[in-house]
């Protein structure tokens, strides 16, 4: 029997060593799939790309979460297996984990608790323990199931072992998080923008930030500069490591980080998506549903209305003929605005739009409403959304950019 040798190279990243051509092209054609985007690509439309993306190149290199995937082939193709493991032996010995893992802190000002022991809820306790029990692991948790306090949570108990990088999708996310570990005590620091906090035993970081550090010139070794002694990373709204950049970075200069934890609300369903995240981050080990938070009474039902409106014009020729009218027409945004601000006399109302002309044109038809963007500044909407907790009719109209994910806005009853 022929012999080859699997070289683990780092917590991610595996090489195959001695296998025939054969053998390796059977691996990569298993492991490639075609991208649903690609027809839109120009080098797919050339002919230049055949619009798929392999998992394990000819050359025998893989990822480390794909060998039960990979193994099978290459003993079916008469092969024995050497290991060659070059990561180093790491002993982590977490506490045990109760609902009084952080009882020690009280809740902020403004919170709906406030000045209460801050208690682990059960499914919050069950998320922990399984982070903790699978070190390279993703968890599908709804949006509403406190998923910045389980990353504080986390952070604190990897704390002993060496720092912590927390990814985020979005600045309002990174100052949102970064709240949360100041309440609990953690020495935080943040980069993105202007505020680039690198001495810090905790750092908060939106991956786009991530991203343009490991493009400038010499990034390798700032980012390294960055990740330097870094246990642990966890990616919030993991379904992002999809794109090809974040995946690099979790899989290069972040190759070497033993505990790689992920979170979303939604697990893709394409199989090259999720094989994405399964290669840079690891396998889905729970799910936190919103049905269920709703059957405890920690999420609200929801009430969903559908409002079609019917308009009289003429055929559009093409899309953008199509959205600029959803988008500008005046008669249409000035029916919208009396509709918001008639729903706005039962309760607190957030309006998301696509478009900044758009959410100008709401705002200012609206009585009292207020415009978050953008190039809103970071203090400005932490006011705006801070106002909600002692008001009763307020109307914020913002961006999906800034405000669809992850934001805590409490008291929204719209």
């Amino acid at each position: 029997m022929e012999k080859t040798i699997l070289e683990i190279t780092d917590q991610v990243n595996v090489r195959f060593k001695g296998l025939d051509a054969n053998c390796r092209r059977k691996i990569s054609e298993t492991l490639k799939f075609f991208v649903p985007y690609a027809r839109h690509v120009p080098a797919f439309k050339l002919g230049r790309w055949d619009g798929k993306v392999s998992f394990c190149t000819v050359g025998g290199l893989t990822y480390l979460n794909l060998l039960d995937r990979i193994v099978p082939i290459i003993e079916d193709s008469g092969y024995d297996i050497e290991l060659d493991d070059k990561r180093p032996i790491y002993d982590f010995d977490f506490p045990e984990i109760t609902e009084e893992l952080v009882a020690d802190t009280v809740w902020p000002p403004g919170h709906p608790k406030e000045g209460e022991p801050i208690m682990l809820r059960d499914y919050q306790v069950e998320a922990i323990k399984k982070y903790l029990d699978n070190p390279q692991s993703i968890q599908s948790i709804s949006t509403g199931a406190g998923k910045t306090i389980l990353t504080a949570c986390l952070s604190k108990l990897a704390e002993p072992y060496g720092r912590t990088v927390v990814i985020v999708p979005s600045k309002s996310l990174v100052e949102q998080t970064e709240e949360d570990y100041k309440n609990l005590g953690l020495d935080v620091g943040v980069y993105y923008g202007n505020r680039k906090e690198w001495d810090r035993t905790h750092t908060i970081v939106t991956w786009q930030s991530l991203v343009a550090l490991a493009k400038r010139g010499q990034g390798e070794a700032t980012i390294q500069k960055l990740v330097q002694d870094v246990i642990c990373v966890m990616v919030d709204e993991v379904h992002s490591v999809k794109g090809t950049e974040l995946k690099e970075l979790l899989c290069g200069p972040l190759a070497h980080i033993p505990l790689r934890w992920g979170m979303t609300g939604t697990v893709p369903k394409e199989e090259f998506e999720f094989l994405s995240l399964l290669s840079s981050l690891g396998p889905v080990v729970g799910e936190i549903r919103a049905v269920e938070l709703q059957e405890k009474g920690v999420l609200a039902n929801c009430h969903v209305d559908v409002i079609q409106l019917r308009d009289d014009h003429v055929e559009f020729r093409t899309y953008p003929e199509e959205y600029g009218y959803l988008t500008s027409d005046p008669y249409r945004l000035d029916w919208i605005a009396r509709f918001c601000a008639d729903l706005s006399e039962r309760g607190n109302t957030l309006i998301l739009v696509n478009g900044v002309e758009t959410g100008k044109t709401l705002a200012a038809t609206i009585p009292g409403a207020s415009f978050v963007y953008g190039n809103t500044k970071s203090k400005d909407r932490s006011k705006e959304y801070k106002e909600v907790q002692g008001a009763t009719n307020k109307v914020i109209v913002a961006t999906y950019g800034v405000a669809a994910v992850g934001i805590n806005i409490p008291r929204i009853f719209n």
